[in-house]
């Protein structure tokens, strides 16, 4: 039983977050509880991991350390993280653009946070604030880790797909399959990756607004380093959008011809929609090449992240 005047959750919250404490049986051992009942009472308190919990505050507060000028190698490093290369990966996956383009400077009090589920962030110089924020976000933490999932899902079949024989990337495995008529044929694991790339590089550009990219070569080594570069920018204008509640607005999509109208909350459900299909597919292909590949899961992606 919990003693009067003591508050269990913030006991086990600061257990996450203490300083020393880098795993979960850190943590654990800390609040004086098994891993398992640690994490069990951590997310039932806070509807969040204890790791991912960590993870997304640590992350909050060295996006606000950058903002007061601190150096990306001094944050990477006050983080926990092994590398800079390490830590940039991190940010650019949750801000959605790399630590190094956070300006110097003042900014609103949660210019820094992330989507939690429980409104918890880390709130300067070295204090939490709870907001009331999952009234308002609604379903937006959903969208986000379909999002985060689809991004990093994508990176991991363009790996693997790195390691196939030339005849075996480009051979021909549906004759004729187009998954969408104005995408073009996708017969080969080449095309149909490319497509996965080439669709979030356009929408992209239509979000922000430039102009018409120009499409890249489709070896598997090319399609790795234009994801990496459109992928921060997908997750920025995917926040963005979560942000302003503007899943209702229309964009006038002038890249179109003639000029289309699209719902931002539908084209944020399009992408999402025939990336988890080509995703799919790409891995019935590697399968077909020999290659072991996993299913794809969202729920052992997540448990993967959270550990």
């Amino acid at each position: 039983m919990t003693p009067p005047g003591r508050d269990r959750l913030r006991e086990l919250l600061d257990a996450v977050l203490d300083e020393d404490n880098r795993t979960l049986s850190d943590m654990a051992g800390d609040a004086y509880a098994s891993p398992f009942h640690f994490s069990r009472q951590v997310s039932g308190g806070a509807g969040e991991s204890p790791v991912a919990l960590r993870r997304r505050v640590v992350l909050e507060r060295a996006a606000w350390q950058l903002r007061q000028g601190a150096s990306v190698t001094d944050t990477a490093f006050a983080a926990g993280y092994e590398s800079v290369e390490g830590f940039s990966r991190a940010f650019a996956r949750a801000y959605g653009r790399s630590p190094g383009s956070v300006a110097a400077g003042t900014g609103a009090r949660d210019a820094h946070w992330l989507p939690a589920p429980n409104g918890i962030h880390f709130h300067p110089p070295s204090s939490l604030w709870v907001s009331d924020e999952p009234a308002r976000r609604g379903g937006d933490e959903v969208t986000a880790l379909l999002v985060h999932h689809g991004v990093e899902d994508t990176r991991a079949l363009l790996e693997l797909a790195k390691g196939l024989p030339e005849e075996e990337y480009r051979r021909v495995r549906a004759p004729g399959l187009s998954v969408l008529p104005w995408d073009g044929a996708e017969e080969t694991l080449a095309a149909l990756l490319d497509t996965l790339v080439w669709t979030t590089e356009v929408w992209v550009a239509s979000l922000e607004g430039g102009e018409e990219p120009t499409r890249g070569a489709d070896d598997a080594a090319s399609l790795v380093d234009r994801h990496d570069a459109v992928a921060p920018r997908w997750l920025a204008a995917v926040r963005e959008i979560a942000r302003r509640s503007a899943w209702g607005d229309r964009l006038v999509d002038a890249l179109c011809e003639p000029p289309e109208s699209f719902v931002l909350g539908s084209v944020v459900a399009h992408v999402l929609t025939f990336s988890a299909h080509r995703r799919l597919l790409a891995r019935h292909w590697l399968r077909e090449a020999g290659v072991e590949v996993d299913t794809g899961d969202p729920i052992d992606w997540l448990r993967r992240r959270d550990r």
